[in-house]
């Protein structure tokens, strides 16, 4: 028994360092993957964003839903498909993709967030025009003729602009915001956004101290498939470049770095199914996912 209050004590000790120096600090997670559908792993996440908070560090919560969305999409009957990991979206699944994101969704993650002692607001970016949008544009070219196309996606947005100003109302408070990543175009038109996409853009606007990226592996991985535990934004470059990175980490590590661009301290990648990812990556010495810092 004294081993193990030892044990609590020497932990709170190792992490108060990294509570002063993140004092204030804005972190933006990107919240989804297999997290995000297990009870116990949402509640976990819950209890950790509050504890950020009453540290006095704030967080701001961007989060998925492609699951869900999906499982709605199926018992409304209507079709969807990808190109190139980004789902098609016309006007009727735009409706569903808002309803799941910035209804459902959202709302459980704020009421996870009060359950465990927080205060938290749902919000998405169309909500005092926080995420402006405008189409996403893709094209392919055509294997036979080898002519470029232009791929329509319909209401697939991108960032075009983050305004931070609703976010900085809660500044001061202990308020968690929690963002759906839903776009408003320059007519209004709505605009489903990928929510790693989405997090960038909001961490690159708020200047965070780092952007935190759960995902459903350990981090980025070496050749030897051993965990990289620091990549400046060159290597991570030159990683892309020669296929050490490939696949779905690929658009992942470019969030990164046009977050690092952007002036965010550091980005990371780190394993949500792990119970407590935020704390151990925040409060450990060597953190615990790969962190992407600039050159």
């Amino acid at each position: 028994m004294t081993t193990d209050i030892h044990k609590v004590a020497d932990t709170l000790i190792e992490a108060l360092p990294y509570m002063r120096r993140y004092q204030d600090a804005i972190m933006v997670i990107k919240y989804g993957g297999h997290a995000m559908g297990d009870t116990s792993a949402a509640r976990d996440f819950a209890r950790d964003v509050v504890l950020l908070k009453q540290v006095g560090i704030n967080p701001v919560v961007v989060h998925g839903g492609g699951p869900q969305i999906k499982s709605m999409l199926d018992r409304l009957a209507i079709r969807s498909e990808f190109v190139d990991g980004l789902r098609v979206t016309d006007a009727a699944t735009v409706e569903v993709v808002e309803m799941v994101l910035a209804g459902k969704i959202n709302k459980e993650i704020v009421n996870a967030i009060q359950a465990a002692g927080g205060r938290g607001v749902g919000l998405s970016g169309k909500d005092g025009r926080l995420i402006q949008a405008k189409k996403l544009t893709r094209t392919r070219r055509d294997p036979d003729s080898n002519i470029e196309q232009v791929l329509d996606l319909g209401f697939v947005g991108e960032p075009e602009k983050v305004d931070r100003t609703l976010i900085d109302v809660f500044n001061g408070t202990d308020v968690i915001p929690v963002i759906a990543p839903i776009g408003v175009g320059a007519d209004g038109e709505t605009y489903n956004i990928n929510a790693d996409t989405a997090a960038g853009a909001v961490a690159g606007a708020l200047a965070a101290r780092k952007l935190l990226m759960l995902t459903d592996v350990r981090g980025v991985l070496d050749g030897d498939k051993q965990l990289i535990p620091t990549l400046s934004a060159e290597h991570a470059r030159g990683l892309i470049k020669d296929g050490v990175i490939s696949g779905g980490m690929i658009p992942k590590v470019e969030t990164c770095l046009q977050a690092v661009d952007q002036g965010v301290e550091a980005a990371v990648v780190l394993d949500g199914r792990v119970p407590h990812a935020i704390l151990l990556e925040l409060f450990t010495e060597g953190g615990f996912g790969t962190q992407i810092v600039q050159s």
